[in-house]
């Protein structure tokens, strides 16, 4: 998908740090072969403040604060191994701003994985929408906090963010706040679609034509809506869904049982395939205790399916464990194509590059003419994964590895 060169004319590109891989094929994939660090400079005072500078002309003195006019400047922020979230944050509130004026009709920024989602609400009841009632112990757990996710939002609508694209956000408190401070304009993307099309065409689960075979599991309630679904969106009548309860007992602790709204039980679910789905892993304990949980039916396959991997080195360590067969997930953080960051868990990695689906969406938002593909996404697949036959790139090829 590309757009023509008179298209992509009134689209620019950037990020908030030169060297950001995703950001650029997003703007390769939305006809922009300028590379980012030639459309603005990255200035940095000798006091450390920062001062981004979208580059012009210098012998144009007629067109001096006019240089975007018109145009949509996107604005791609992910994690980096170089700055904090806190200096990204701030690098995206001064773009913006620059863009806004030198005469940007619109800004856009694309935060796959939206920052500050975890302070999604405060120490008051009336700081956060959620979708249950809060009670003593849920509001303990903020007091003394700020309610950041809300301050972010804020802060970008203040600093000249017209528009906020992210992926697959956890938050219902987040979500209706951006939802809110964008009047609507906020995007949360989620990859239902994406999902469903590799499970469906490669060979990562073993189940019959129907889905005899298969089973789905919410790791626990919050993940139920997602994972239900995920169901409908794979279409197979003969699949089943499990949800599992989790208790925290101690920061690091759970314990994992049958929850009592599960729509089927373990019966009849020996030598199953079972995926799990969640929006994000930390410490790698849920999971793993699931898995283990999970272990009882005695499963023919365990995969982990997981948009937002930012695990620690204690959580990679715990996904190693056997009970985890591969872990599926998208690109939305940098290091989850790492080698050095992974370790030897990379063998069980398979890595769903998403930038040319955002940079679908993106047109889709800009109301801008492109070919849309059915399945834009990529695939990384380490060559240690016993499931690897040779490197794979593209969706189109699945259909290959069914063949065989």
């Amino acid at each position: 998908m590309t757009l023509s060169t008179s298209q992509s004319t009134n689209v620019v590109v950037v990020s908030n740090s030169s060297d950001n891989p995703f950001a650029i094929d997003i703007a390769y994939a939305m006809g922009q072969f300028d590379d980012i660090a030639d459309l603005i400079s990255m200035k940095q005072f000798m006091n450390s403040e920062f001062c981004p500078r979208f580059i012009s002309d210098e012998t144009d003195f007629e067109n001096i604060g006019r240089k975007l006019k018109g145009k949509s400047v996107i604005i791609v922020s992910t994690g980096s191994h170089v700055k904090s979230r806190q200096e990204l944050a701030m690098s995206n509130f001064i773009i913006a701003r620059a863009a806004k004026e030198n005469g940007a009709a619109r800004v856009i920024l694309v935060e796959p994985d939206l920052f500050y989602s975890a302070q999604d609400r405060g120490p008051h009841k009336s700081l956060g929408k959620t979708s249950f009632e809060r009670d003593v112990k849920d509001i303990k757990k903020f007091d003394g906090q700020p309610f950041t996710a809300k301050l972010y939002a804020q802060m970008l609508k203040l600093s000249g963010v017209d528009t906020v694209m992210t992926i697959h956000n956890h938050s219902d408190s987040v979500q209706k706040i951006f939802t809110e401070v964008f009047e609507g304009d906020f995007h949360n993307l989620i990859p239902y679609e994406i999902y469903a099309h590799y499970l469906l065409n490669s060979d990562i689960l073993h189940y019959g034509k129907d889905g005899e075979g298969l089973v789905l599991c919410a790791p626990d309630k919050g993940a139920r809506d997602f994972v239900k679904e995920m169901y409908k969106t794979l279409g197979l009548s003969k699949a089943k869904f499990i949800m599992l309860d989790k208790e925290r007992t101690d920061e690091r602790k759970v314990e994992i049982t049958l929850h009592k709204e599960s729509e089927h039980t373990f019966d009849g679910l020996d030598g199953a395939s079972i995926v799990l789905f969640d929006d994000m892993v930390r410490t790698g304990s849920t999971v793993v205790k699931s898995c283990q949980f999970l272990r009882q039916i005695n499963p023919q396959r365990m995969v982990f399916a997981v948009s937002h991997f930012y695990a620690s080195d204690e959580g990679r360590e715990r996904m190693a464990h056997p009970a985890l067969g591969e872990i599926l997930t998208l690109n939305t953080l940098p290091t989850i194509l790492n080698r050095d960051e992974q370790g030897r868990l990379r063998k069980k990695m398979v890595v769903l590059k998403v930038e040319k689906w955002l940079a679908q969406e993106l047109c889709n938002i800009l109301d801008l003419p492109h070919n849309q593909d059915a399945n834009p996404y990529k695939i990384d697949m380490s060559s240690k994964n016993p499931r690897f036959t040779r490197k794979i790139w593209f969706s189109e090829e699945l259909s290959e590895l069914q063949a065989k």
